[in-house]
């Protein structure tokens, strides 16, 4: 039997600590004192898969060593914090590969130079993020033991504040580390935490769920590439990459506050459009799949991009003849950002171009939920 964790991998309470070598000491990757955000999956041996992008866990722990028993089906990189809020550069990139590998994700040298030596005791405690940066494309992540020198213990619990973002390669922040707009995509300059999507959940002190896959559309992939699979039917998925698999909201301990879809940039790609039929059927089947999952009262932000006035007039009409309620809907003028230096590899918004996206998005946020403004708040 396997269990679907959305957003927190807390139920699995599995008698996990296995003595190690040199006063270490090993937990299962599904331990309920880890926090789990994102679509992942906790079998019984106490491992913990996933592949979407912007996958995290919260681990806290005493020691100064934090090892990882992990396996990758491909290669994927990870961004990894320690005592710090996400909103700085991480600490350090992990890249994870290989199968049924032992990997240091932080050693005594590396605490010590990140904290001082009076931090870096044996007994001092820490608590690190993990972040999937790259997307399932990139391949899935297993997790299977985490090894510290010490204790593992409560990490911080999950915030009262979700949002889930369901989206293409924006919300994956394809090419968001790079300033050149022409050079090519690597797997190395793709950072989810720098798309718009974790800076409006920073703003807001929200955990933030990513649905997205780089080239996917509404009811038209990128140049017409891959038919017959939209977001649509991969939303309904467990991992992004396994089109077979499925995911269970009902077995979500945690709901999202608020949905927000950013699509439809693919949709209306390389100078044409699917049919207006076949978008407004798609995207309302959609929207229907959002409300089953969190309840007819549950918001949607449906968020047009700067590309198309048309794709604009689509989603308006989507918004307006979906049926339910709580449906909102936002559109960035093409003048949102700049096309020179706001963008990253393959012409793809960078970290300034997402700030500006984030700008925009982050009021009609607060009017569907409630929550405050802070002028004064810093976005980033």
């Amino acid at each position: 039997m396997k269990k679907i964790l959305s957003f927190a991998a807390s139920a699995l309470m599995l008698a996990t600590t296995v003595a190690f070598a040199q006063d270490k000491h090993s937990f299962s990757a599904a331990d309920g004192k880890i926090v789990w955000v994102g679509r992942v999956l906790a079998d019984e041996a106490g491992n913990v898969s996933g592949d979407w992008s912007g996958i995290y866990a919260r681990i806290r722990f005493t020691g100064n060593s934090i090892e990882a028993k992990v396996s990758d089906t491909k290669k994927n990189y990870y961004n990894l914090w320690l005592d710090k809020e996400t909103w700085n550069e991480p600490d350090k990139i992990v890249t994870i590969t290989g199968k049924d590998t032992t990997i240091v994700l932080l050693d005594k040298a590396e605490i010590t130079a990140l904290c001082g030596k009076k931090n870096a005791k044996p007994t001092s405690t820490h608590q690190i993020v993990l972040q999937k940066r790259t997307e399932g494309e990139q391949g899935l992540t297993t997790f299977h033991n985490v090894i510290v020198s010490g204790s593992l213990l409560e990490a911080e619990p999950l915030k009262p504040r979700v949002i889930e973002f369901v989206g293409d390669s924006y919300t994956c922040g394809y090419g968001s580390e790079n300033s050149v707009k022409t050079d090519p995509f690597k797997p190395e300059t793709e950072n989810c935490n720098k798309s718009y999507c974790n800076i409006v959940a920073r703003y807001f002190d929200a955990e933030c769920m990513l649905v997205a896959h780089s080239g996917f559309g509404i009811a038209r992939n990128y140049n017409d590439n891959v038919k017959g699979w939209y977001m649509p039917e991969r939303y309904s998925q467990l991992y992004d990459m396994e089109r077979e698999s499925r995911w269970d909201a009902a077995k979500c301990t945690v709901k999202p506050n608020i949905t927000i879809v950013y699509l439809c940039t693919n949709d209306f790609s390389t100078d044409r459009q699917p049919s207006k039929s076949m978008f407004k059927s798609n995207y309302i089947t959609l929207i229907k799949k959002i409300k089953e999952s969190y309840g007819t009262d549950h918001p949607v932000l449906c968020v047009a991009g700067k590309n198309d006035f048309l794709m604009a007039e689509y989603i308006q009409e989507v918004v307006k003849d979906c049926g339910y309620g709580n449906v909102s809907f936002a559109a960035l003028a093409p003048n949102v950002h700049n096309s020179e230096s706001d963008l990253g590899a393959s012409f793809h918004p960078n970290y300034q171009g997402h700030i500006k996206k984030a700008y925009n998005i982050i009021p009609y946020v607060a009017t569907m939920t409630g929550w405050d403004i802070t002028p004064e708040k810093p976005i980033r």
